[in-house]
């Protein structure tokens, strides 16, 4: 028996450009799900693919104890590009590893074991991130979990003031919920996780391992409130499609981290992957390109449901972070949209369309997904 964990679809994929799959017949499909938001420059962009090739060509890899120019590279770039002053940056290899280093780190720095987190949440698959990870058909396999999380309702404060107290390390948000069915934090909420966290001294956590790198309209999503966490974890479209992930940290957590390390910790190659990403993202102002799109589809989607009475329940998201809940299946609503129109899209729950595309696809590739949802509802 070959691969068994993933269910495989009956679509091969064999090559990519910008925002378009092909699969082993030639057949083209628009990439509305990025491959869970990982490659947010499109596929086979030439400044990452020269970067790969280029350090290819030197060195492959070298263990983080070594200093290399491009690992140093990206700590300077992500350093410079993070909110408020998370200057300090742990490298990893997936974005549940780097939620896993944030509670290893909160624990160590704050002496306390207790981590809070939200209902509907998804932090991570692995021991750790799957304990603050909320569905149980994840966890329930694999039970005991590690102990001491606590689960509050995701956007209630006051819910959250009465659990976090002394004995609390962290507490972990997203500021989006993805796999939760795409729900924004409002502000206020925001603010009100930043001071009940400073109260009593425990980390606040903002796991933007699918929102950030540009995705809701700034590089980082949080960016919007002006509220700074202790720590942000990031992965997924961070080296367009290679696997890295990223803690970045206040000092007072860096100087108290306690004893972690990881053997691939800033792998060459995906180290200038990324800095070939972050450099395009920035200089080319993605961010601000991916929000003003993420609003003409949304406003498109809107539209269209109420022209053609469609069975929609809901449009949100920020960005080009989009879920659109339906009143039927959304495994239906995404084999229609793969089969039928050649879009490929994603589920958040059973009845939530996520929309996570390329950052750089323009107005028309927006119609064409807004006029083959509205044939699949119909």
């Amino acid at each position: 028996m070959s691969g068994f964990v993933f269910s495989e679809k009956p679509i091969t994929i064999e090559s990519g450009e910008g925002p378009y799959l092909y699969d082993d017949n030639g057949n083209e499909y628009l990439d509305f799900g990025a491959n869970y938001a990982v490659t947010p420059l499109g596929h086979s962009h030439p400044a990452v693919t020269d970067a790969i090739q280029s350090q290819a060509e030197a060195l492959t890899y070298v263990q983080a104890s070594y200093p290399n120019t491009v690992r140093t590279e990206l700590y300077d770039r992500l350093a410079a590009v993070s909110p408020g002053d998370l200057e300090n940056v742990w490298l990893c290899n997936s974005g549940t590893e780097a939620n896993e280093a944030a509670m290893k780190f909160a624990r160590a720095a704050t002496g306390n074991s207790k981590i809070v987190a939200t209902k509907r949440a998804f932090h991570g698959r692995t021991m750790g991130a799957l304990a603050m990870t909320w569905k149980k058909k994840y966890k329930a396999p694999y039970e005991p979990l590690a102990g001491d999380i606590e689960f509050v309702s995701y956007g209630d404060a006051e819910e959250l003031a009465s659990v976090v107290d002394e004995e609390t390390a962290a507490v972990f948000l997203e500021p989006v919920q993805g796999e939760g069915g795409i729900h924004p934090a409002t502000v206020s909420y925001l603010e009100s996780a930043r001071e009940i966290t400073e109260d009593v001294g425990a980390a606040l956590v903002f796991d933007e391992i699918q929102t950030g790198v540009g995705r809701t309209g700034t590089l980082w999503a949080c960016e919007q409130s002006g509220v700074v966490p202790d720590m942000l974890t990031t992965a997924k479209g961070i080296a367009n499609g290679l696997p890295l992930g990223a803690t970045l940290c206040a000092d007072w957590i860096a100087e108290n981290h306690g004893d972690h390390g990881s053997t691939f910790s800033g792998n060459p190659v995906v180290c200038a992957a990324a800095n070939a990403t972050l450099e395009t993202i920035v200089s080319e102002d993605i961010p601000t390109h991916a929000g003003d799109i993420g609003s003409y589809l949304m406003e498109s989607i809107e539209a269209a449901a109420e022209e053609h009475d469609l069975p929609v329940r809901d449009v949100r998201g920020n960005g080009l972070m989009i879920g659109v809940e339906v009143k039927r299946g959304a495994n239906r609503v995404l084999r229609d949209l793969a089969l039928n129109s050649g879009v490929l899209a994603l589920p958040a729950g059973r009845t939530v369309v996520r929309f996570l595309p390329p950052l750089i696809i323009e107005e028309e590739h927006a119609d064409e997904v807004g006029t083959a949802l509205t044939e699949a509802l119909s």
